[in-house]
């Protein structure tokens, strides 16, 4: 049965729309106020994504971001989220030199900061090894195939993955192997449609697009990208659905305007003594002292 408005999503709810539907809708958030609206405002998904180094640290890519930093902010999103199945992306080099290390990473996700997943890039024979030891350890594991922005430095560019028959036949095979080590469900990441349609029928789990197309169980996009709030390169397959920067700049304007000429604050935007108050605390004058010749 598909979740009501209120109901809280889990993994099995979230698995169920595989095939009851409706699509599941994510999207990225990094701290309180805007969590607490996406999840208000009925999102089935949020993932705490490492993108939160370029649009919110101000990184050129997504590598410097750092296991404490991605603990900090997801954190700030599970205090305000009620009803959103909440995702932690586990950055470069957080699942790179053990499976214990990995394994504590990702546990700091869960016990730290209340997130239900953890999300990890790639599908190598080592990194599907790394998903079965986290699945085994009973955290949560979400996959992500397609382009992984943080082989930004080997791949050179971020650029459409599997567009020839052999890169899109991998893509469908790592997605298989996913789901045969546990992941509950993959993020497919700038790909062609037909490649990810291909993979949304190989697999019983949950896809997530961005970038891949209508067949996905899902939709995720950058919450900045979305909201017209980053002054970056958009790729092809953001849509954006408001320009916050324009507001926020126009504002700012308006604001500055208004104090360089002394029309901020107003009366109404300032406080006031009581009149009785005001009188006692004006400077009082002194009496006249005759017979004193002034200096």
């Amino acid at each position: 049965m598909a979740n009501t408005p209120d109901d809280k999503i889990t993994i099995p709810s979230l698995q169920a729309r595989k095939a009851t539907g409706p699509r599941i809708v994510c999207l990225t958030a990094y701290d309180y106020p805007t969590a607490k609206i996406l999840d208000e405002a009925g999102v089935d998904l949020i993932l705490v994504g490492d993108s939160l180094g370029m649009v919110v640290l101000g990184y050129e890519n997504t590598v410097p971001v750092t296991m404490d930093e991605m603990i900090h902010h997801t954190r700030a999103v599970t205090r305000a989220v009620r009803r959103a199945l909440v995702v932690g992306d586990m950055p470069y080099f957080s699942f790179h030199l053990s499976t214990d290390e990995t394994i504590r990473n990702a546990s700091r996700f869960l016990k730290e900061a209340g997130a239900a997943a953890v999300k990890i890039e790639g599908a190598s024979a080592k990194r599907l090894k790394l998903v079965e030891a986290m699945v085994e350890a009973e955290i949560p594991v979400m996959g992500h195939v397609g382009l992984t922005p943080q082989s930004i430095h080997h791949l050179g560019r971020y650029r459409v993955r599997g567009t020839a028959v052999e890169g899109a036949r991998r893509i469908v095979d790592d997605a298989v192997h996913l789901e045969k080590a546990g992941a509950f469900a993959i993020v497919l990441e700038s790909m062609p449609v037909e490649v990810a349609a291909e993979v949304t029928r190989a697999v019983r789990i949950p896809t997530i697009g961005i970038g891949a197309g209508l067949a996905c169980d899902g939709q995720v996009l950058v919450l900045h990208d979305m909201l017209g709030f980053s002054t970056g390169y958009l790729p092809k397959f953001v849509r954006k659905y408001a320009d916050v920067h324009g507001v926020i700049a126009g504002a700012a304007r308006a604001y500055a305007a208004d104090v360089r000429e002394g029309r901020f604050p107003d009366d109404a935007t300032s406080y006031h003594l009581k009149p009785e108050v005001a009188a006692e605390l004006a400077p009082k004058k002194s009496a006249s002292r005759k017979g004193r010749t002034p200096k």
